[in-house]
C-alpha cells in the first residue's frame, strides 16, 4: 500500500540519530568514504522530501559505494532505507528482497538487525500473513536494548491480534506500554496518542464500547493538540468503524475527516479506506466513482513503482559488473606486462627446482624403499623367531627328553620317534612356506589354492570355492601378495587356536572388486579379544591396498572374516 513515510518515523527516531554519530567518526578517520555519505546525504533529503525514485536510485548508488570500500555498516543502512522506501510504494516482495540482501552484513544484534526485523514485521503484516509478522516483530524485540525501542514492534504485535481477534493479548501489550512513565516527555506523546487510540479500538472490538469510545476520543483530542493531523487519520477510521452500526451520520463525518487529511498528504490507500466507509454507509455513488477511480490510478502507480525500482537496481548491478570487468581487464593488462618480464627468470627458476626436486624425490623414495624393506625383513625375522620359539623348540625339546628316557632298541619307541620327527620336519616346511616370496604371475591362483590346501588334515576340511572367478591377471601385485598374506594368517590362525573341522574360503568378484568370504566351525572368540588374537596385522594390511575386512566371532560359534578389496 502506498503509505506515508509518517508510518517508519516512529521505529527510525533512534536509529537515525544512532547513524549519525557514526557517520561523523567514518568521516574524521577515514575521508576516501565523503563521496559515498555525500550521495547518502542526497538520498536522504529525496527521501524527506517524497521524491522517492530519486531518493532509491541514490541509496542504492551510494550502497554500492560502500560495497567497494567494505562498510557493512552503511551498507546495511542504506539497505533498510531502499526497503522502507519499497513498502511505502506498496512493493512488499520487493522490500523483503531488499532486505534479505542485507542479512549477510549484520555483524551482531542491534539496532540495525532490529530494523530489518520490524520492516520484515510490517511487510508481512500488510500481506495478511500474520503468524509471519508475529514471528519477526518478536524478532525485532530480542534486538532492541531499551524500553524506547521495544515500543514500536510490541506496538505492532498488539495490532496483528486485533487483526487475529485476540483481543485479550492486544489490550495486555497495550497496556504494559502506556504504563511506562517516559511517554509523558513531549518528544513521545505522538506514540502515547497512538497506543491510546489502538488500545480504545482493541477495547471496542472487544465489546467494551464505553471504555473504547473514552480512550480513542482522548487519542483523537490529544493528536489535535500537538497538531498530528496525520495520526488523526487513524483516531478518524477508528471513530468512523465505531459509529457504522450505531450512528451513520457521524459515521460519515468521521471517514470524510479522514478523507479530508489524507488529501491534504497525498496518502492515497487512507483516501481508500476513507471511500469504502462512506460507501459501505451507503453514501451513494459519488465516491464509488472515486473509489474507482483512485484504485485504477494506485495500481498503474503501484506497479510503475515496482517496475522501477526493480530496473535501478538490475540498471546498478550489471553497471558494477561491468565496471568490475574493467578493473579486471586494467589490472590483467598489468600483469601481463610484470609476467612479460619475469616470465624467462621464472622458467629457469622452475626448471632448476624441478631438477633438484626429482633428485630429491628420487633419493627420497629409494630410502623410503630401503626402510620398508629392512622393516618387512624385520617383521619377517620376528614372525619366524617366533614360530620357532613357541612351536619349533618346543616340539625339538620334546623329542630330545623322548630319546633320553625312552628305550630306542624297542620298535615301537623308534616308530614313535620317526613320527615326532617326520612332524618337526613338517613344521620347518610349514615355516618355510609361510615366509618365501610369493609368485604373482600366471601361477598365482594354482599357488594360492596349494597353500590354502596345505591346511587340509584329517581333523580339518579346507573347502575352496569359485577361486576362478576372479581374473587375477588384472589384480594388481601388491595386492595379489596382500591377499595371500591375509589368507595365510587365517589359516595359520585357524590351526592354533580354531580346532575347526570345517573350513570353507568362497572368493567372487564383479569386475572391479574382489569379494572374500571366510568361515570356519572353530570354537570362535570375544570379539574384544580378536586384537590380541593377531588379526589386526591382517586389518592393516587391507586397509593399506584400500580394501576392508571385518570380523564375526563369538564363543563357541565360529570364525568368520570378510574381505572386500578393489582389483
Amino acid at each position: 500500500m502506498l503509505r506515508s513515510p509518517f508510518f517508519y518515523s516512529l521505529f527510525f527516531v533512534f536509529f537515525l540519530s544512532c547513524q549519525k554519530e557514526k557517520d561523523i567518526a567514518v568521516l574524521q578517520n577515514n575521508p576516501e568514504k565523503k563521496e559515498a555519505m555525500i550521495i547518502r546525504d542526497k538520498a536522504i533529503l529525496n527521501f524527506q522530501d517524497k521524491n522517492y525514485n530519486s531518493a532509491f536510485y541514490n541509496f542504492n548508488k551510494s550502497k554500492i559505494q560502500f560495497e567497494n570500500i567494505k562498510d557493512s555498516s552503511n551498507i546495511v543502512y542504506n539497505l533498510i532505507q531502499m526497503a522502507s522506501i519499497q513498502q511505502i510504494n506498496g512493493d512488499y516482495y520487493g522490500s523483503n528482497e531488499t532486505l534479505t540482501e542485507a542479512l549477510p552484513y549484520i555483524k551482531k544484534k542491534d539496532i540495525y538487525s532490529a530494523a530489518i526485523n520490524n520492516l520484515f514485521g510490517i511487510a508481512y503484516k500488510e500481506l495478511v500473513i500474520y503468524d509471519e509478522a508475529i514471528y519477526y516483530y518478536n524478532e525485532a524485540l530480542k534486538d532492541c536494548t531499551d524500553s524506547i525501542s521495544r515500543q514500536p514492534p510490541l506496538n505492532n504485535i498488539a495490532v496483528v491480534y486485533i487483526q487475529q481477534k485476540k483481543y485479550n493479548e492486544s489490550i495486555k501489550i497495550l497496556e504494559s506500554i502506556l504504563s511506562e512513565k517516559i511517554l509523558n516527555e513531549k518528544v513521545f506523546i505522538p506514540n502515547k496518542a497512538r497506543f491510546i487510540d489502538n488500545l480504545g479500538f482493541a477495547y471496542f472490538k472487544k465489546g467494551l464500547n464505553d471504555k473504547g469510545l473514552q480512550l480513542m476520543t482522548e487519542s483523537l483530542e490529544l493528536r489535535k493538540q500537538i497538531g498530528d493531523s496525520y495520526g488523526s487519520i487513524e483516531s478518524y477510521f477508528h471513530l468512523a468503524e465505531f459509529y457504522s452500526k450505531t450512528d451513520i451520520q457521524k459515521s460519515n463525518e468521521y471517514a470524510k475527516n479522514a478523507y479530508e487529511i489524507a488529501t491534504k498528504f497525498n496518502s492515497v490507500d487512507e483516501r481508500l479506506k476513507a471511500l469504502s466507509f462512506l460507501i459501505s454507509n451507503g453514501s451513494g455513488t459519488k465516491y464509488a466513482q472515486q473509489y474507482i477511480s483512485i484504485n485504477d490510478s494506485i495500481i498503474k502507480i503501484h506497479n510503475n513503482f515496482k517496475n522501477k525500482f526493480a530496473k535501478i537496481k538490475y540498471d546498478s548491478k550489471k553497471e558494477k559488473e561491468e565496471n568490475q570487468k574493467l578493473r579486471l581487464e586494467k589490472a590483467e593488462n598489468q600483469l601481463s606486462l610484470q609476467e612479460a618480464k619475469y616470465q624467462r627468470m621464472f622458467f629457469i627458476i622452475g626448471i632448476v627446482s624441478l631438477f633438484f626436486l626429482l633428485l630429491y624425490l628420487r633419493k627420497f623414495y629409494q630410502n623410503r624403499n630401503r626402510i620398508e624393506k629392512i622393516k618387512t625383513a624385520y617383521d619377517t625375522e620376528t614372525r619366524i623367531a617366533k614360530d620357532i620359539h613357541d612351536e619349533l623348540a618346543n616340539d625339538v625339546f620334546n623329542t630330545i627328553t623322548f630319546t633320553q628316557t625312552q628305550p630306542l632298541e624297542i620298535q615301537n619307541t623308534k616308530e614313535t620317534l620317526i613320527q615326532k620327527l617326520d612332524h618337526i620336519y613338517v613344521r620347518v616346511r610349514g615355516i618355510s612356506r609361510e615366509n618365501n616370496d610369493i609368485d604373482t604371475k600366471a601361477n598365482y591362483a594354482v599357488n594360492l589354492k596349494e597353500m590354502l590346501s596345505t591346511y587340509n588334515t584329517n581333523e580339518t576340511n579346507v573347502i575352496i570355492n569359485s577361486i576362478e572367478k576372479v581374473n587375477w591377471d588384472l589384480v594388481d601385485e601388491i595386492k595379489k601378495v596382500t591377499i595371500y598374506r591375509v589368507l595365510q594368517e587365517l589359516m595359520v590362525n585357524m590351526k592354533k587356536h580354531s580346532q575347526a573341522s570345517i573350513v570353507v574360503v568362497k572368493f567372487d568378484s564383479n569386475g572391479k572388486t574382489i569379494f572374500i568370504d571366510y568361515t570356519d566351525n572353530g570354537k570362535g572368540a570375544e570379539k574384544l579379544k580378536i586384537i590380541k588374537n593377531g588379526l589386526q596385522n591382517m586389518e592393516n594390511r587391507i586397509l593399506a591396498i584400500k580394501g576392508t575386512i571385518t570380523f564375526d566371532t563369538e564363543p563357541d560359534k565360529g570364525f568368520k572374516a570378510k574381505i572386500t578389496t578393489p582389483k
